[in-house]
């Protein structure tokens, strides 16, 4: 029988809650928290192995757990007693598995198409547009200093899984990054020169997305560096979208045009 965990007290759940809480901690241990069932399964499906999974007691017995169970070398899962994941979980009111994963050992950013965010603040846009890049090819996520914490329990979830289709690095001076991209950046901002409709655009060659903050858009001095921007047409009166909407409209129209 694999070992159970009855107390609150417990060092491994204390660990757990950290991770889930606190970024700088996550960094520290190169470590973050899958919660629930789905992102375990698409964990295993991308082929990772997690450093271990804890399964609330009561669930134990359910089919889809036993189903992963079965995915899992005995040694690598553990039984909590008496709601305490429920007490450490990100969630309100949720009681469900989680599981312990190493982050991704990070390497240079590739030189092929990419998304670049810039300050993205928002958990939820974050996690929305990795999961729009892994539906439309985009491998390579770039993220620059003041973004929201792609291992974060808010990203994850909104992702749905996406991060592990992908390869995210985080923290990257921008200035650094386009020094070494050798192909064309296209900056979702409007600009006095140099502005084309999305609609009038040939996407069939490498292009890294840039994506800015919610509320001040792209910086000047990455818009600087620019080779275009790009704005989408829209009717009526509404000014702008939200930069998961604008990302996804822009990453499947340029999907639209390779296929």
């Amino acid at each position: 029988m694999p070992p159970t965990i009855q107390s609150p007290h417990n060092p491994q759940l204390k660990h757990l809650a950290k991770l889930l809480s606190a970024s700088k901690h996550r960094r520290e241990h190169q470590q973050a928290v899958l919660e629930g069932t789905h992102l375990l399964s698409a964990y295993l499906d991308a082929g990772n192995t997690p450093e271990h999974v804890y399964i609330p007691e009561y669930r134990q017995m359910q089919p889809e757990i036993r189903a992963l169970i079965f995915r899992l070398p005995e040694h690598q899962y553990t039984i909590v007693s008496n709601n305490l994941l429920k007490k450490i979980s990100s969630l309100n009111d949720a009681d469900d598995i989680m599981t312990l994963i190493a982050l991704p050992q990070t390497r240079q950013p590739e030189n092929s198409d990419c998304i670049v965010l810039e300050r993205v603040q928002d958990a939820g846009n974050v996690g929305t547009v990795l999961r729009s890049a892994a539906a439309s090819g985009i491998k390579t996520i770039i993220l620059s200093e003041g973004c929201a914490d792609a291992y974060s329990p808010k990203v994850l979830r909104a992702g749905m899984g996406a991060h592990f289709l992908l390869h995210i690095h985080e923290r990257v001076n921008l200035t650094e990054w386009r020094s070494h991209y050798p192909h064309r950046v296209l900056a979702t901002a409007l600009t006095e020169h140099n502005n084309f409709s999305l609609y009038d655009l040939d996407l069939r060659q490498p292009s890294a997305w840039i994506f800015g903050n919610e509320g001040a858009g792209i910086s000047a001095e990455t818009l600087a560096h620019a080779s275009a921007s790009v704005k989408i047409p829209m009717l009526g009166a509404t000014e702008s979208l939200n930069i998961a909407m604008a990302a996804t409209i822009c990453l499947f129209e340029q999907m639209r045009q390779r296929l």
